[in-house]
């Protein structure tokens, strides 16, 4: 999957909070992530991330 820095990720799950958006802010073999809504930040392995990912948005527009 392709998925750059500053990325928003829409999941299918909320976050605690009640959002469901994450910014992308680190990738690798793990991806950091800060949410949306409070500010969060978590470390998630790549694969966990990736098949929870509902919508990837970048500059605006939707890529998945």
């Amino acid at each position: 999957m392709d998925i750059r820095i500053n990325d928003r990720l829409t999941m299918k799950k909320p976050h605690p909070c009640g959002s469901f958006t994450w910014v992308v802010t680190r990738i690798g073999m793990d991806f950091k992530l800060r949410c949306d809504g409070c500010g969060h930040l978590v470390m998630l392995p790549r694969a966990k991330v990736e098949k929870n990912i509902k919508k990837i948005e970048r500059d605006g527009k939707v890529i998945v």
